[in-house]
């Protein structure tokens, strides 16, 4: 079967060449798919594509109309993808998976650098300045830490918390049952109680803005976030004037909502019209870093194989477990 892969990325290749295996055959595109390059699907099968391809309504009717059957989307979440459109046009669509360590090993990594002051340390030893002005940070053995989401990477990053002997608070309206190592409350109750708050839940419109205003009002004075999962669960407005009053006392993030056609590109001969990006990125207590929690040898050679399979199955007409 005949697919086309788009946004293929150089660290990519080498997992898209065992494409034989599953029976395809695959031409690269390394631009998103757009209406410049959709003619690039026409005698194919399938397609596979990352993040940034806007699989809206008009494009899905318009890759029927080309005779393509099947989307994968080499990323976890889904949400660039109409998926009911999809289906509209008999469509199948599958995503990918891939094991919660790399998110979840990250998402510890910027809790410890904002306990511990690591920006600030680190900008002031480029310009040769070792003092510990206000470098005095916290331990996380008598801190609570907030989890909202209890999926896969929620569970994970409780499990990895749990060696440093602070309490674990976690939120999650669709599960139930008992955690290891962490205590189920409510919503109110997390933010009232938690020195930190991590979101490790899927974008939906229902979660648009999950942290706003009001729920900065109801935390405890000074609380760390920290986000790894997608930039839309916070309003960046109402987080940067949290931080300004220092209601919020610091962030780790991974990923904002206004990071689509930056993050992961190289803009330094461009201007770049993000003023909040670049507003939250002067705060010494923010830290932002180019959404790349997930990217380890490991995830990017199981996004690949996800896709691979699903085409391959979704070709002969089988079952999919990733399928949405």
């Amino acid at each position: 079967m005949k697919i086309i892969a788009y946004e293929t990325k150089d660290f990519e290749r080498a997992d898209f060449a065992r494409a034989g295996e599953y029976g395809l055959e695959v031409t690269h595109c390394t631009e998103p798919l757009t209406q410049d390059t959709l003619a690039l699907a026409a005698g194919c099968e399938g397609i596979t594509t990352l993040g940034f391809s806007r699989l809206d309504r008009h494009m899905l009717r318009q890759l029927a109309d080309l005779g393509v059957k099947y989307v994968a989307t080499r990323t976890i979440g889904f949400n660039h993808i109409d998926v009911d459109a999809a289906h509209d046009y008999g469509l199948r669509v599958s995503n990918a998976q891939y094991a919660p360590y790399n998110v979840a090993d990250f998402t510890v990594m910027l809790m410890l650098m904002l306990l511990r002051k690591a920006k600030v340390s680190i900008c002031r030893a480029l310009v040769n300045d070792f003092s510990l002005d206000g470098m005095c940070g916290r331990e996380m053995r008598n801190l609570t830490i907030g989890i909202i989401g209890t999926g896969r990477i929620g569970r994970t990053v409780i499990a990895n918390l749990s060696g440093f002997g602070c309490r674990i608070l976690a939120y999650d309206p669709y599960a139930q049952g008992e955690l290891p190592h962490a205590e189920r409350c409510g919503l109110d109750t997390l933010y009232r109680e938690s020195d930190i708050i991590s979101l490790h839940m899927p974008y939906t419109e229902e979660n648009r803005h999950f942290l706003r205003e009001n729920s900065f009002r109801l935390m405890k004075r000074g609380v760390l976030i920290v986000n790894t999962a997608r930039g839309g669960l916070i309003n960046t407005q109402d987080l940067i004037a949290a931080l300004e009053s220092g209601q919020v006392g610091g962030a780790g993030l991974d990923t904002i909502e206004s990071e689509e056609g930056i993050v992961h590109s190289d803009l330094r001969t461009r201007i770049v019209d993000r003023r909040d990006l670049f507003y939250l990125k002067q705060f010494p207590n923010v830290i932002f870093t180019s959404h790349y929690a997930f990217f380890t040898e490991e995830a990017t050679a199981s996004m690949v194989e996800c896709a691979l399979k699903s085409l391959s199955a979704f070709g002969r007409g089988e079952a999919n477990a990733l399928e949405i």
